[in-house]
């Protein structure tokens, strides 16, 4: 049995419309939407809708962890959208609407996908086809393997689309339970795993998720949403803790066997 699994897509439909070429199935990470690059300050939604110049000016602020003036040149913009009648939300969803509809159609199938932090759950099923299973806070049989999925992250000052409490987080990891293989878009909380260093800062990651590992003790826990972590592979007692990747960038799956 062979199985792709990518995370962070982030708008690459190119490469995912290969993603899985010779799997038996391809598994999804979350976090297809697009709305800033940090290595491209010209893609995404935001400089479509604002310039490079301000995005460059966005992922220095946040770099920087200057989060109140980023939040302040983020209402500046938007405010100046405003102005011209023009809804944010309708902009915003326009846009992902227009994403989503491109990345969805590249799914093979068969397709098993959870939520990223910046995904809109509520746009999912109006893009899924038959051929693509949505699965959040759920389990299923894949070649003879329980995979558990758990979509979205946890709070940040970021504020993105799909963050969750840490308690509703925790109550789809219990219901999940025990699987062989425990698919989230977000890291266990483990310092390596969660501290990009490109970005200079730790993302969030999940003591829940640490918990269940160290407790049921899956095969492997597959993540992503860290693009360019401190470590990629961590064992945790029998459990062997994967960042899939930054597909957006690499354009390549992770390959599991067996």
């Amino acid at each position: 049995m062979r199985v792709h699994v990518v995370s962070d897509v982030h708008g690459n439909s190119r490469d995912l419309a290969a993603a899985g070429t010779g799997a038996d199935a391809l598994v999804c990470l979350g976090d297809l939407v697009l709305f800033l690059d940090y290595a491209d300050h010209s893609r995404g939604i935001f400089p479509d809708l604002f310039g490079a110049a301000n995005a460059g000016a966005l992922v220095e602020l946040r770099t920087a962890r200057r989060f109140e003036e980023a939040r302040e040149l983020g209402r500046r913009l938007w405010g100046e959208l405003d102005g011209t009648g023009v809804s944010r939300e309708s902009v915003i969803e326009g846009a992902v609407r227009r994403q989503y509809a491109e990345l969805f159609a590249a799914f093979p199938t068969p397709t098993y996908a959870t939520y990223g932090n910046v995904d809109i759950p509520r746009l999912w099923p109006e893009y899924a086809g038959p051929g693509t299973t949505v699965l959040d806070g759920q389990r299923i049989e894949i070649g003879g393997r329980v995979f558990g999925f758990v979509g979205g992250g946890l709070a940040t000052p970021m504020r993105t689309p799909y963050e969750i409490s840490d308690e509703e987080y925790a109550a789809k990891i219990e219901a999940v339970g025990e699987v062989d293989v425990l698919c989230t878009h977000i890291p266990p909380d483990v310092p390596e795993l969660c501290y990009d260093t490109v970005a200079r800062r730790f993302e969030r990651g999940s003591a829940a998720l640490l918990h269940a590992i160290r407790t049921t003790r899956p095969r492997y826990s597959l993540f992503g949403h860290v693009h360019q972590p401190l470590a990629r592979r961590v064992r945790i007692g029998g459990t062997e803790c994967v960042n899939v990747g930054h597909f957006n960038a690499t354009g390549t799956p992770y390959v599991l066997e067996w």
